[in-house]
């Protein structure tokens, strides 16, 4: 065995060009896929892109099925499989694993703690493997219980996820304002949580939501706002449709007013990847970007103002 694999990132589905390229733009040349993990031989750093980052890949040869599951128990207990190929030893392998509770989270509620590593089959012979990595979920994706009646679209669950991954959500009584709020997936997560938000947009909020307890509605546009207009608030979300450099310019203006506590706002890219304005949101003090699972070619946002403070006082 003469492959050194030091760097490890698990890509979106249709997105591992975009992953290679904001690799390459952090100094890392993925040398080969193996699905959609990209390789390298160079150490895995953070990418907003992946899915999942393997920490500490490590390239072993294994004996036989029991023997490759004996190299994994001994390390820690909880491992996750992704599956590229050979399918059939993989899924005897992990027959002979400790199981994992599979169960479907039931929001709210914070994102396991406990350690879980990630593994692979390069080759019937040859183990890919990671104690530590950056996702809590098995390959970086959560699984909610569903709601198929209340939201009037899917895209609540990316707010779900985002306040998962924070292990914090708006509690009843805090203020939240969600900017471009139509059809009002966000709007309903929100309010279901018992916070008090107000729906901004030009356009009208799905009835349904409108009517809801904590949920008051203002017509118009969220770039045209002043942030000193409003009373401070605990939180800012978006997931409006906005070219990343406006959204930019959004974000700072919320931050720089002092006016809000928390924002999770959804960086949406059409056509190419606007890398440029991916690194100015990270240089953001307080702030970071990640691909969520239930996001497509968008990356989310997240900004507190303790996280600023901090960052400052380092």
């Amino acid at each position: 065995m003469t492959e050194t694999i030091r760097g490890a990132w698990l890509g979106p589905e249709g997105l591992e060009a975009v992953l290679e390229q904001d690799l390459q733009r952090r100094g890392v040349t993925v040398d080969r896929w193996h699905g959609q993990l990209a390789l390298s031989s160079q150490p895995s750093v953070f990418s907003p892109w992946a899915l999942d980052v393997w920490e500490e890949p490590e390239l072993v040869t294994i004996p036989s099925i029991k023997g490759a599951a004996k190299i994994l128990r001994a390390r820690q207990r909880n491992w996750g499989l992704y599956a590229a190929d050979f399918f059939r030893r993989a899924a005897l392998i992990e027959d002979n694993l400790p199981p994992i509770k599979a169960a479907l989270l039931t929001f709210p509620t914070a994102a396991p703690t406990a350690p879980l590593g990630a593994w692979t089959l390069l080759s019937p012979e040859t183990m890919l493997f990671s104690a530590r990595k950056s996702s809590p979920f098995i390959n970086g994706a959560p699984k909610f219980v569903e709601n198929r009646t209340g939201p009037p679209s899917r895209a609540y669950l990316k707010l779900w996820e985002a306040c998962t991954l924070l292990r914090r959500w708006p509690q009843p009584g805090e203020t939240c304002l969600d900017l471009g709020a139509t059809p009002g997936g966000w709007t309903w997560a929100i309010a279901e949580l018992g916070a008090d938000v107000t729906a901004i947009d030009r356009a009208p909020l799905d009835p349904a939501v409108a009517a809801m307890p904590h949920v008051q509605f203002q017509q118009g546009s969220a770039f045209g706002l002043e942030p000193s207009s409003f009373p401070e608030v605990d939180w800012v979300f978006s997931d409006i449709i906005a070219y990343p450099a406006r959204l930019l310019a959004l974000a700072r203006r919320w931050i720089e007013s002092g006016r809000t506590k928390n924002m999770v706002l959804t960086v949406k890219f059409q056509g190419e990847t606007d890398h440029e304005t991916v690194t100015a949101f990270e240089a953001i003090p307080g702030g970071s970007l990640r691909h969520l699972a239930h996001n497509k070619h968008e990356l989310t946002f997240f900004w507190s103002q303790a996280g600023a403070a901090s960052a400052a006082a380092v």
